[in-house]
């Protein structure tokens, strides 16, 4: 898939190759080509190499996360990033619109499962207002709210704050990731017991990781983590 922007893109047309012949905004041989997180961490969801699904990653083993379970079904790699980054980045939602729909289809489907239980809120990860105001939205609640008005789920955009800006998380590694986000979040309300925190991406998990913390302090029992892409490694 070479990705290509063009205004028409909205309009029927496949968002990967303007192909007409598109469903939910990705014609057959693009949708083909989205990496699929078959073989994961049963916790975060972190890619794995090998075909279980009931395998737990070293990192959790010896870091239990403070969330129970992660539905994410795409690998954060070609074309999954290029597409999330401009629905990110420049505001292109033609990108990020066969995403969200077929996002919508595995969450359904997970849900069905006794193993994904039906959360009683959905939380997107909060942004700094400076940040928001820099890029104009924060994609985590617009995927929120997309999953929401889909699944019937109620949405709490303003339920947990960051206490104060941070350095991008992309540019730090996992030590620092962590260091940078301690404190920052702040629960400001009443936390229902089962919660499902939404992100576009998840990297090293730093972000769910202090969330689902703060999150489990103010009284939630099960937490999810609802993401498009997770990073191999």
């Amino acid at each position: 898939m070479t990705l290509k922007v063009n205004s028409e893109a909205g309009a029927g047309l496949c968002a990967g190759c303007l192909s007409a012949k598109a469903f939910n905004g990705l014609c057959a041989p693009c949708r083909s080509e989205l990496p699929v997180n078959h073989w994961h961490c049963r916790c975060c969801a972190l890619p794995l190499a090998y075909p279980s699904a009931a395998l737990t990653c070293g990192d959790c083993l010896k870091f239990p996360p403070p969330y129970n379970r992660s539905v994410i079904p795409w690998r954060y790699q070609y074309p999954i990033d290029g597409m999330i980054g401009r629905y990110k980045y420049h505001g292109q939602r033609t990108f990020a619109r066969p995403l969200l729909a077929d996002f919508c289809n595995h969450l359904t489907a997970a849900l069905s499962t006794p193993d994904v239980p039906t959360p009683d809120l959905l939380i997107p990860a909060p942004m700094h207002p400076r940040r928001r105001w820099q890029r104009g939205f924060n994609q985590a609640q617009d995927i929120a709210e997309t999953v929401g008005r889909r699944l019937d789920l109620p949405v709490a955009a303003t339920l947990v704050r960051r206490t104060r800006a941070t350095q991008a998380q992309r540019e730090l590694n996992r030590e620092a990731r962590l260091a940078n986000l301690r404190g920052v979040f702040e629960v400001r309300g009443e936390v229902p017991a089962r919660v499902a925190l939404v992100d576009d991406v998840v990297t090293t998990g730093a972000t769910v990781r202090a969330l689902a913390a703060v999150l489990r302090d103010a009284g939630a029992h099960d937490i999810q983590v609802w993401a498009l892409a997770r990073t191999p490694g």
